[in-house]
């Protein structure tokens, strides 16, 4: 299975072996414990390719000193032979969670003085909460197991390249996160917008040859790492990034530790501090020369207005040129920090409340002095909801110490989103609309813009964004004029200006002058105009030849080329490559169809990453279909039948066995049309007959009920019309049970011819196939998008029709009319005194 499929797997199990543990601490078990075997197999394959093996592995102790420290100065720790994760599994039926005590114990005993710094107490937070685990020694060995079990199969060769690791182990800190309600906060950024960050940041960077970068909240260190991975793209290599996290919470704070290790960054390029990033800054001593501690960039996502202690705090270096943040908020105390901690030409990023653009007092003070300062770049509004435990308003600020323009862009991403559960979710879409937009500083209408200095200062240094982007959808107007007599007025054509652009004539075939201000529609047969219309044939033509020949270069690429594709790189290169193949075309949204390619991106890659890594016979492989069902009261997993390990068997089953399908839908339909004639025996029974021969429902026989009661009438015939009608209702039934157990048979047939021809398909045609699952929907979908373009304004033409279609005149004639009709019927009424002088004094009311 692909990486995708195996960290889902493992959420999956996890999330149901946790029971009454919460997810933001079961994390902490079952990440460490991935974390110990990637130590352990990272010391088994040096071993390994210095000549170790099976007969002398065991050998490897604590007594043997000489390894030890051969070990310790390659690895940094050491782990003998007993404590090895593979050891644990391989002699599990002894397996005791004692074992894991003396292991973890062992381990920190064992780390080499040059790595201290890295694995020190990294293990805490495991050691620690073992006892959780279960309420007994037994209990604790059972969980343990359960999770060894569960982990085992992570591949962490550098064949991998750390990259299935890497993903398993944020894909679960993130599914943690997301069920971890307000503590997740703690330790987690979103992806998305942890991706959007490292992107903006990245692009900054890319010409430096050698980056160090910080997070002074670093969490799990999965900001810090995107980062590092999004600038890794311009660089030599990766060992030209230098990793700084500083984090409060001890096991927050091992998180960071771990990731950054399991990413196979070197210990000499991490330096981590546990300690409180306000009133702890990292102390010069601990940087070259004694220097205080300036990076090429810097990323935080800090506490939301978090409490802290500003006392004494006015000299301190971080805050004297701007001010000290109000005790009850500590947004601007990280800001600052983190601006003091770039070199003059790098770059910051950081989360924060709406709340820090325009609330007054000392941060108003230190807003002022940042903009006089011109240290504010960029401000981005993220939509709300999107962070795990807040739902608040929250943007991305980034910052510099030296600009050559001294505008701030200004962005409202926050109608950009996708929902998802409870949370919204940033899109690959909207990430790449907020990156180009960023790196561009173009003002979009309802989206950006650049405010200059002048404009800030006229409104008292008030960075709220709604002051400047409006995007906020139009309130609707009535035409007074239009209410009253009909006809569309021009002006609210205008904003159609794009489509009458694009379509010269088309205005003009569906609207007649009416006067200088309004018109009226010609004829109401939209679709059948727009089909005949030339220049939206025109456009339609254009933008096919356009896909075509974006659907050749992904064949070229992904089917013909699907050895080489950097798997990195790729979506991006497609991303520009569709890009700029669209450019042409004013009507059509780039980003829609951005997100077209990232959607079936997802199934193409995971397919990649299993094809580069197996080779091209990949294509032609089955695995066994397996599912889960119940037994004996437990989940067991169980094989149902084969299916294909990249390409499913549906598609060669719709190539190449179409004529067997055909015959298994002829036998439905037989049975369909056998069912519609018991379905009318039924029916046309008496109801004391339906009931002893029909299941509780009354909707089909009981076969059973069926025989017997045939048998009763061959002994009495007492109903000749009654037995013909149940023998034929019998026949019936065992006609479809017999058609029943064909199709199933046939279906097996299949099933196992698929799986033969499956197997021995040629490269080609398995290529072919491929095509079939990767590029062909997804250029149905990109095909659509004229359609689309045209479906909308028909849809708002539509709209602006009925809108005026019904005048206020006629509106008036109606109630006239109605008013008319009433005062006749109450003359036609009858009743007492009363009644009468009552419905008199209605008809004087409508005027009658």
């Amino acid at each position: 299975m692909n990486k995708q499929q195996l960290a889902a797997k493992i959420w999956e199990s996890a999330n149901q072996m946790r029971s009454k543990i919460e997810a933001s601490e079961y994390k902490d078990y079952i990440l460490g414990f991935i974390f110990y075997k990637y130590l352990s197999e990272q010391e088994l394959k040096l071993l390994i390719s210095d000549g170790w093996d099976e007969e002398t592995l065991p050998l490897v102790t604590e007594e043997d000193q000489e390894t030890v420290r051969y070990i310790q100065d390659r690895l940094g720790y050491f782990i003998s032979y007993p404590n090895l994760f593979s050891t644990w599994i391989e002699h599990e039926k002894e397996f005791d969670v004692s074992n894991v005590r003396e292991a973890l114990s062992a381990f920190g005993r064992l780390i080499s003085n040059t790595h201290r710094d890295v694995f020190d107490g990294i293990f805490e937070t495991l050691e620690t909460g073992l006892s959780k685990l279960g309420d007994s020694a037994q209990s604790q060995t059972k969980a343990i197991i359960n999770l060894l079990q569960l982990i085992k199969d992570i591949p962490m060769d550098s064949k991998q390249d750390y990259d299935v690791l890497g993903f398993v182990y944020e894909y679960l800190i993130g599914m943690f996160a997301a069920n971890a309600g307000k503590k997740a906060g703690e330790f987690y950024t979103p992806h998305e917008v942890s991706v959007l960050m490292s992107d903006l940041v990245a692009n900054h960077l890319k010409d430096r040859k050698e980056i160090k970068i910080y997070d002074p909240t670093s969490g799990s260190g999965s900001l810090l790492l995107n980062i590092g991975e999004s600038a890794s793209r311009y660089l030599e290599s990766k060992d030209r990034i230098q990793y700084y996290a500083q984090e409060l919470k001890r096991n927050t704070y091992n998180l960071t530790r771990m990731n950054l290790i399991m990413r196979g960054i070197k210990p000499s390029n991490i330096f981590t501090r546990n300690a409180d990033t306000l009133e702890d800054d990292w102390p010069p001593n601990e940087t070259k020369l004694g220097m205080p501690l300036y990076v090429d960039a810097v990323v935080s996502n800090p506490p939301y207005s978090q409490k802290w202690d500003p006392e004494g705090k006015r000299n301190d270096p971080r805050y004297r040129r701007y001010g000290v943040a109000p005790k009850t908020k500590a947004d601007y105390a990280f800001l600052l920090h983190d601006l003091y901690h770039i070199k003059p030409d790098g770059i910051m990023a950081i989360v924060l409340p709406h709340g820090v653009l325009f609330r007054g007092g000392e941060e108003g003070e230190i807003r002022k002095n940042l903009i006089e300062n011109n240290n504010i770049d960029t401000i981005i509004g993220l939509p709300a909801n999107i962070f795990y435990g807040t739902s608040i308003p929250t943007i991305i600020m980034l910052l510099r110490q030296k600009r050559e323009n001294n505008d701030v862009l200004i962005v409202d991403s926050s109608k950009y989103f996708e929902k998802s559960g409870k949370s919204n979710v940033l899109r690959a879409s909207d990430i790449k609309r907020i990156r180009d937009v960023v790196v561009s500083r173009k003002t979009i209408d309802k989206f950006s813009r650049t405010v200059s200095l002048e404009e800030i200062r006229a409104n008292d240094y008030n960075l709220n964004i709604p002051r400047y982007v409006d995007s906020s959808e139009p309130t609707e107007t009535w035409d007074l004029y239009a209410s009253m007599y009909g006809g569309i007025p021009k002006s609210e054509l205008s904003r159609f200006d794009v489509y009458w652009k694009n379509f010269p004539n088309l205005k003009k075939k569906l609207f007649n002058e009416k006067n200088d201000s309004y018109v009226s529609v010609k004829g109401n047969d939209l679709k059948q105009i727009f089909e005949e219309d030339s220049d939206i044939y025109s456009f339609k033509k254009a933008f096919y030849k356009e896909s075509n020949s974006f659907e050749s270069d992904l064949k070229q690429r992904l089917i013909e080329g699907m050895m080489e594709v950097d798997l990195n790189r790729e979506e991006d290169d497609l991303g520009n490559l569709l890009f700029h193949k669209l450019k042409e075309f004013s009507l059509i949204d780039r980003y829609e169809a951005y997100q077209i390619l990232d959607n079936h991106w997802k199934v193409i890659l995971g397919d990649l990453e299993n094809i580069q890594n197996e080779s091209e016979r990949a294509l032609t492989k089955v695995d066994p279909n397996l599912v889960m069902k119940k037994k004996n009261g437990k989940d067991v997993e169980t094989q149902e039948g084969w299916k294909g390990h990249i390409i499913p068997f549906e598609l060669v089953e719709r190539r190449y066995f179409t004529e067997e399908f055909k015959k298994i839908e002829q036998l439905e339909q037989h049975i369909y049309q056998i069912d519609n004639e018991i379905q009318e025996i039924l029916e046309n029974l008496d109801e004391e007959e339906k009931e002893n021969l029909a299941n509780e429902e009354g909707t089909q026989f009981v076969t059973s009920n069926l025989t017997n009661r045939i048998k009763e009438f061959k002994k009495d015939k007492d109903d000749d019309e009654l037995l013909k009608k149940l023998n034929e209702a019998n026949k019936l039934l065992k006609e479809q049970k017999a058609i029943q157990k064909e199709i199933k048979t046939s279906k097996e047939n299949i099933h196992a011819m698929t799986k033969d021809k499956l197997e021995s398909l040629s490269i080609e045609e398995a290529k072919a196939l491929v095509y079939e699952k990767w590029i062909s929907p997804l250029m149905d979908q990109l095909n659509q998008i004229p359609q689309n373009v045209m479906e909308k304004l028909k849809k708002q033409l539509e709209q602006l029709e009925d809108k005026y279609s019904e005048t206020l005149n006629d509106l008036d004639d109606q109630i006239h009319q109605t008013e008319q009709e009433l005062a006749k019927m109450i003359d036609d009424l009858t009743g007492n005194e009363y009644d009468m002088k009552g419905l008199e004094a209605f008809k004087s009311l409508l005027g009658y």
